[in-house]
């Protein structure tokens, strides 16, 4: 085992904070089961072939690491779907690293096919470098410590730990509790500060930053809970920023080649473009049915999906009515309604977790029930659903081809272009009280279930809003409470 001691000091205000981190190089130590692991089927269905779907290609943004390997949702558009064919069902097997109680909840992979993960604990987050296929870890980053802040606890807020991006350069930008950007290039065993960026003028305490992007000319865009938004110019970093008048913000964003920023805070559904000097100026605003709570299942009142940008100039996100959730479409460049689509059951209908889109088709999973880990804690779990809705915008209509009625509680869903799959992380309710976890792969074309992957049980395997993820080497990857798994087919 390798051990260094690392020192970094960054001074942000008026305040200095020293994170002292120790970067090991060891070999990845299994997430420890509960009882009731061997309660479960290990497989359940079967072994499939790809069977690749027709899609637009995303352009790839000049400035991020190429798509499917740049965020956690896999390009610039936020579409969710990897081109390459994820785990098929042969001869499947399952590792994982355990971390403590410490989530990887957003991985991307750089150049030379390491993780790059973003991994909340307790107190913060950490930026970690693991070998994709043995899982040990690399290099670490302790990021500046959480702030507690009224109405939250570590399971609900997601200042500053649930989003980043790898660049062009293979640097990670990240936003922090600090209410600073930083951008970090992996230098194995260590993570070296290249730049920082100073937002506490534009986002002061307690309000944090909820996410980065770049626009397609390079200048960075940043999002508070609170609702500020700002550029970053990146090479002098001035920064201009403006409010959206009271309404927060509990998701990322997405950006597309025409200069678009697409946002949707708790009220209204936003296009932003830079303006002069590079001020965000909006360029349509259209509100959508918050509804009336936070329902079971939620962060906030109001959309729970960061926008999905498809098709020919689209962009969907859904709603919060009652009694059921829209998925809602518009025209990316007016704004102009297009279709909406109700789904799921009367009473029983939510997302905390962005759209899928392949082509011209949604998937959206339903996290309708879910609380907190102890919401599927001995045998329990949520509300059924994952929807597929198609659109056909010369007609302006959106149609459910098939609902599917596996519980996958919080996962941000992916496809697999390639495999013609959609991968979700289920857990089905038991009355033998063993909380079993599956990594699940539906038929894309049917939304038929083809095979099931036990990964293990009791609530160290539960992904608490962590998404799946591809590798370049096609397997899958979930954050879980307890670390990272790892899920991939055997020659």
């Amino acid at each position: 085992m390798q051990m260094r001691r690392l020192i970094v000091v960054v001074a942000f205000g008026s305040i200095l904070w020293a994170a002292v981190g120790t970067v090991a190089v060891v070999p990845a130590v299994p997430i420890p089961g509960m009882p009731g692991q061997d309660a479960g089927e290990a497989f359940i269905g079967r072994a499939v072939r790809a069977r690749p779907v027709e899609s637009l290609r995303v352009p790839r943004h000049p400035f991020m690491a190429p798509n499917g390997r740049s965020n956690i949702h896999n390009d610039a558009y936020m579409t969710d779907a990897y081109r390459q064919a994820g785990p098929l069902g042969r001869n499947t097997h399952v590792s994982s690293t355990w971390l403590g109680i410490e989530e990887c909840a957003s991985i991307a992979f750089d150049s030379n096919d390491r993780i790059v993960g973003l991994c909340g604990t307790i107190d913060g987050a950490r930026l970690r470098l693991l070998d994709a296929t043995t899982l040990e870890t690399l290099a670490v980053m302790p990021l500046p410590p959480r702030s507690v802040r009224p109405g939250t606890t570590p399971l609900n807020d997601f200042c500053a730990a649930g989003y980043f991006y790898l660049d062009d350069q293979d640097r990670a930008v990240v936003s922090t509790n600090s209410n600073q950007v930083w951008v970090l290039r992996a230098t194995e065993p260590v993570f070296e500060i290249v730049r920082t960026y100073d937002l506490l003028r534009a986002v002061p305490p307690p309000d944090c930053l909820a996410s980065v992007l770049p626009d397609w000319s390079g200048r960075l865009w940043f999002l508070s809970k609170a609702g500020v938004v700002g550029t970053i110019d990146p090479v002098s970093g001035e920064v201009r920023s403006r409010t959206f008048g009271g309404e927060a913000v509990a998701n990322s964003f997405a950006v597309d080649e025409t200069g678009g920023v697409f946002i949707v805070t708790d009220s209204a559904f936003y296009r932003l473009e830079a303006g002069r000097g590079g001020a965000p100026r909006i360029s349509w605003r259209q509100p959508y049915d918050r509804g009336t709570q936070v329902k079971p299942g939620m962060l906030s009142q109001g959309s729970g999906t960061s926008p999905t940008l498809f098709g020919r100039g689209l962009v969907a996100i859904a709603d919060n009515a009652e009694p059921r959730m829209n998925v809602l479409v518009y025209r990316r460049a007016t704004g102009r309604f297009v279709c909406s689509e109700p789904v799921f059951a009367r009473g029983a209908s939510t997302t905390e977790n962005s759209i899928i889109a392949v082509g011209n088709s949604l998937v959206v999973e339903n996290n309708y029930g879910y609380m907190n880990p102890l919401t599927t804690a001995q045998g329990g779990s949520t509300e059924p659903g994952i929807v597929r809705v198609d659109v056909d915008p010369r007609r302006r209509r959106c149609t459910t081809v098939w609902e599917s009625d596996e519980i996958s509680p919080t996962t941000v869903p992916k496809a697999s272009i390639g495999a013609g799959l959609v991968y979700v992380y289920t857990k089905p309710p038991r009355a033998d009280g063993v909380d079993a976890w599956y990594f699940t792969a539906i038929d894309l074309r049917t939304g038929r279930t083809v095979f099931k992957v036990l990964t293990g049980t009791g609530y160290l395997y539960n992904n608490h809003y962590a998404p799946v993820s591809i590798g370049p080497d096609g397997a899958a990857y979930v954050g879980s409470l307890g670390g990272l798994i790892r899920i991939a087919d055997g020659s």
